[in-house]
C-alpha cells in the first residue's frame, strides 16, 4: 500500500513543476510514512526527467523531516530495476549460504512483486528445501511445487521433483510426496524404478502411506498397460519391477489390507511382472487372510521341486497353508503337509543355480479350468541379493530351527485338537511317533511323553492312556515317569479301576515291581513328582487352543466363500448369488470376504446397480454388529459407486469413512470423477432441475465436487 501511495504522490503530474520539486513532495512523503519493507539503506525512486530522488531510511527514522538528494544522475534508474536485482542477489546469497529462512523470505518478496524468478533460482530454492530435515520447509517446498505445476507445469525438471518426493516420503509426509509422483506420471516422466523403489520403501512404513503407494501403483500399472496396448517405445521404462510390488504387498499384509493386496497381486499378473520367492510367500499370506486355500495350494508343487536349502525361505508359506488346513478342519491335509516339510532335513548353505532360478512357471488366479483366467509368472528359486524386503513374519505354526522346519507347540495343539475332534486317537499316535522320529517338532525325542503329560494336565486321561498304549504297541513304550504321571492322575481322580489296570500294565512292562494295588489310594507317594509342579508350555498351548476354538469361524463359511470366490472369478455371478442366498437360508453369517468377493464379481461385469443393492445387505450386517467393513473394501465400494454415478451412495460411504477416521485419497477419487463425469451438471442450477430425482442427484454431485475440491 505504501508503494502505491508513493508512486501516486511522486508521479510527474504531482511532483514536477517548472523543472523543480515543489513543497508538496515533502508533505506527500511525510503523509505516506515511507518505510522500506526490504531493510535497505537506500531506495531509488523512479527518476523524473534528469533528476533522481534518493531517500535515506535511517535519516527518516531519526527525523520528521526527509532529506533528498536532487543531484543529476547519469542514466535512468527505476524502482522495479533496483529492487529486482537486490532481491535476486539476496536470494542467491541466502541459498549459497544455506540460509533457508532468508531465502524463503526473499523469494516470497520477489514473487509478490514480479512473479516467479528465473528457473535456476526456483530450482536452487526447491533443492535447498528438499535437503532440509524440517517438515515445515518440506511442506513449503511441496506447496510451491504443486503451485508451479498448476501455473507453469514445464518450469520444473524431473530430477527436482524426484528429490523432493523422496525427501517427503522419508520424512513421513506421504500425501504431498504421492501428489508429486502423480503429477510426474501425468507428464510421463516417472523417476527410474530404482529411485521409485526408495520412495515406496519409505511410504509403506505407515498405513496411510501404504494406501497411497498401493493406489499409485495401480495408476502406474494402468498407464503401463495403455502404453503396451499402443506399442510405445517407452513401455519398458514405465514397467514397475518385482521389488516395488513386494514392498506394497508386504505392507498390505502388515496393515491387514487383504482385499487391496488381492488387487495388487492380480495387477502383477496383468502387467507381466515375475513373482520371486519373496512374492510367493507374501501372496500366500494374502490368500491366507482371504481364506483362499485352493489358491495357495497351486504354488506347492513348484516349491516341492526346490532343493532343501531353499525351503527355509518358504517357512511362512507352509505356515499360511497349514493355518488354512486347520481353518477348513482338514486334519488329513494338515498331516500330509507336515510330512512334506519333514522331508527337508539337510542343513547346508544356500547354493544358487541360476539356470534353475530363472525357470518361470505360470500359476492361474482362479480355477485351472477357466480359459480366460489370469496367470501369474513365478520363479520360486529366485532370491534377489539386493532385495530391500528383509522383514520376517511372526513364527506361529511352522518354525525354522537348526536347518529344519519344525512344528511349534501351537501347531501341535491344533493337530492334536483336530484328531481329538474326529475321535481318531490311534492315527494321532502314529503321527506323533513319526514327528518325533523325524525331529519335526521343537520337543524332539520327548514329544510323545510331553504330549501325554499335557493331556494329563488338561484332564484328558483317556486320550493320554490311549496314546501310551499305542506307543507301547508300536514298540516305542514310554518311560517310567510318564506311567507314574498317569497313575497319579487316576489316583487323584478316584478312578481306581483305571489305576489298577494301568498298574497291571506297568508290572507287565517291568516298571512297577515295588507297587501293590493298595498303594494306588495313597496319593502322597506321588506328590513330590516334579512334573506336577506346574502346567507345561505345551499344556498351556492346548488350553489356549481350546479358548480360541470358541471364537473360530465355522469351516463351512470358508468352504462357501471359496465357492463364491470361484464363481466370481469365472464371471458366473448368478451362481455366486445363489450360493450367497443359500448361506442366508441356513443361517450362516456372511463375512468380510463374502461381501468382498461379491462386490468384485459385480464390478468385473460393470453391474454397479447390483452393488448398491448388495450395499444394503452390508449395512444391515454392520448395524447388527455382525460385520466390520475394512478400509480397502470401503474404498472399492466408493470407486464403483463413482463409476456408476451413484452419488448419494458415494457421499454415504465417504461419511462412514470419515466417521471411522479413515484416510481418503481425494486425488484418486477426483481423477475417477473427472474421467467419467467431468461435465456432469457443471452449469445446472438447482432451480433448473426438472424432477425431484434430478434435483436430489444434483445436490449429491455438488457435495462431492465440494468435498473433492473440483471447481
Amino acid at each position: 500500500m505504501a508503494l502505491l501511495l508513493l508512486k501516486e504522490h511522486l508521479s510527474p503530474s504531482r511532483l514536477i513543476q517548472n523543472g523543480s520539486l515543489g513543497h508538496s513532495v515533502v508533505a506527500a512523503v511525510q503523509r505516506t510514512a515511507l518505510l522500506s519493507i526490504y531493510s535497505r539503506k537506500y531506495v531509488v525512486i523512479r527518476s523524473f526527467g534528469s533528476r533522481a530522488v534518493i531517500f535515506d531510511h535511517k535519516q527518516y527514522q531519526n527525523s520528521s523531516t526527509c532529506h533528498f538528494s536532487t543531484s543529476i544522475q547519469p542514466g535512468r534508474l527505476c524502482w522495479e530495476g533496483s529492487s529486482h536485482a537486490i532481491l535476486l542477489n539476496k536470494l542467491e546469497v541466502a541459498l549459497k549460504n544455506h540460509q533457508v529462512d532468508e531465502a524463503w523470505e526473499s523469494f516470497s518478496d520477489f514473487k509478490k512483486l514480479y512473479g516467479f524468478p528465473e528457473v535456476s533460482f526456483v530450482h536452487m530454492l526447491i533443492t535447498e528445501l528438499s535437503y532440509s530435515s524440517n517438515p515445515h520447509w518440506l511442506r513449503k517446498a511441496s506447496d510451491l511445487v504443486l503451485l508451479i505445476l498448476n501455473e507453469k507445469s514445464d518450469m520444473l525438471q524431473p530430477d527436482i521433483l524426484t528429490k523432493l518426493s523422496l525427501s517427503l516420503a522419508r520424512s513421513q509426509i506421504p500425501s504431498p510426496a504421492t501428489k508429486i509422483l502423480r503429477s510426474m506420471l501425468e507428464k510421463e516422466v516417472l523417476p527410474s524404478m530404482d529411485v521409485l523403489l526408495l520412495v515406496v520403501l519409505h511410504l509403506v512404513k505407515t498405513e496411510i502411506g501404504t494406501h497411497l503407494a498401493s493406489n499409485f501403483l495401480v495408476q502406474i500399472c494402468e498407464f503401463f498397460r495403455r502404453l503396451s496396448a499402443n506399442k510405445s517405445n517407452r513401455v519398458k521404462l514405465m514397467k514397475p519391477d518385482t521389488m516395488i510390488f513386494n514392498l506394497v504387498l508386504d505392507a498390505c499384509v502388515r496393515f491387514k489390507l487383504s482385499f487391496k493386496g488381492q488387487q495388487i497381486m492380480e495387477l502383477m499378473a496383468q502387467t507381466g511382472v515375475v513373482a520371486d520367492a519373496h512374492s510367493i510367500v507374501i501372496i500366500s499370506q494374502i490368500h491366507e487372510m482371504n481364506g483362499q486355500r485352493d489358491e495357495i495350494k497351486k504354488y506347492k508343487p513348484y516349491i516341492n521341486q526346490l532343493s532343501a536349502p531353499f525351503i527355509c525361505h518358504y517357512r511362512q508359506f507352509y505356515d499360511s497353508l497349514l493355518k488354512l488346513h486347520f481353518k477348513f478342519d482338514d486334519i488329513g491335509a494338515a498331516t500330509e503337509l507336515v510330512w512334506d516339510f519333514c522331508r527337508y532335513q539337510e542343513s547346508v548353505p544356500v547354493q544358487r543355480d541360476w539356470k534353475d532360478s530363472e525357470k518361470t512357471y505360470l500359476v492361474p488366479i482362479g480355477s485351472h479350468n477357466i480359459k480366460s483366467a489370469l496367470k501369474l509368472q513365478i520363479q520360486p528359486a529366485l532370491l534377489q541379493k539386493d532385495s530391500v524386503l528383509k522383514a520376517e513374519a511372526k513364527q506361529e505354526l511352522v518354525m525354522f530351527r537348526n536347518g529344519k522346519l519344525v512344528l511349534s507347540n501351537k501347531a501341535l495343539a491344533k493337530l492334536i485338537s483336530g484328531y481329538k475332534k474326529v475321535g481318531n486317537i490311534s492315527e494321532l499316535s502314529k503321527v506323533l511317533f513319526r514327528i518325533q522320529k523325524e525331529s519335526c517338532s521343537l520337543r524332539g525325542s520327548s514329544l510323545c511323553s510331553d504330549v501325554i503329560d499335557a493331556c494329563i494336565h488338561l484332564g484328558w486321561l483317556e486320550i493320554a492312556h490311549d496314546i501310551l498304549d499305542d506307543m507301547e504297541a508300536g514298540g516305542a513304550p514310554m518311560g517310567h515317569n510318564t506311567y507314574m504321571s498317569l497313575l497319579k492322575a487316576y489316583s487323584k481322580g478316584n478312578m481306581l479301576r483305571e489305576a489298577k489296570a494301568l498298574l497291571k500294565q506297568m508290572r507287565k512292562a517291568g516298571l512297577a515291581m515295588n507297587l501293590c494295588d493298595e498303594m494306588v489310594n495313597d496319593t502322597a507317594l506321588y506328590m513330590n513328582r516334579s512334573s506336577f509342579t506346574g502346567k507345561s508350555d505345551l499344556a498351556e498351548s492346548f488350553a489356549q487352543e481350546m479358548r480360541e476354538e470358541e471364537k473360530v469361524i465355522p469351516s463351512m463359511v470358508y468352504e462357501i466363500n471359496s465357492s463364491i470366490y470361484f464363481f466370481c472369478k469365472a464371471k458366473m455371478i448368478e451362481d455366486a448369488i445363489k450360493t450367497y442366498r443359500k448361506m442366508q437360508v441356513i443361517k450362516i453369517q456372511p463375512t468380510l470376504q463374502t461381501f468382498s468377493n461379491l462386490v468384485y464379481g459385480y464390478s468385473s461385469l460393470g453391474m454397479y446397480r447390483d452393488i448398491t443393492i448388495l450395499w444394503g445387505d452390508i449395512k444391515r450386517n454392520m448395524e447388527g454388529g455382525n460385520l466390520v467393513v475394512s478400509k480397502d473394501l470401503y474404498e472399492y465400494l466408493l470407486m464403483n459407486f463413482l463409476q456408476g454415478g451413484y452419488f448419494e451412495r458415494v457421499m454415504e460411504v465417504i461419511g462412514l469413512m470419515e466417521e471411522r477416521g479413515m484416510y481418503t485419497d481425494k486425488w484418486m477419487y477426483r481423477c475417477e470423477f473427472l474421467k467419467h463425469h467431468k461435465n456432469l451438471y457443471r452449469n445446472l442450477k438447482a432451480s433448473e432441475a426438472r424432477t425431484d430425482a434430478q434435483r436430489n442427484r444434483l445436490r449429491y454431485v455438488l457435495a462431492f465436487r465440494k468435498w473433492a475440491g473440483i471447481v
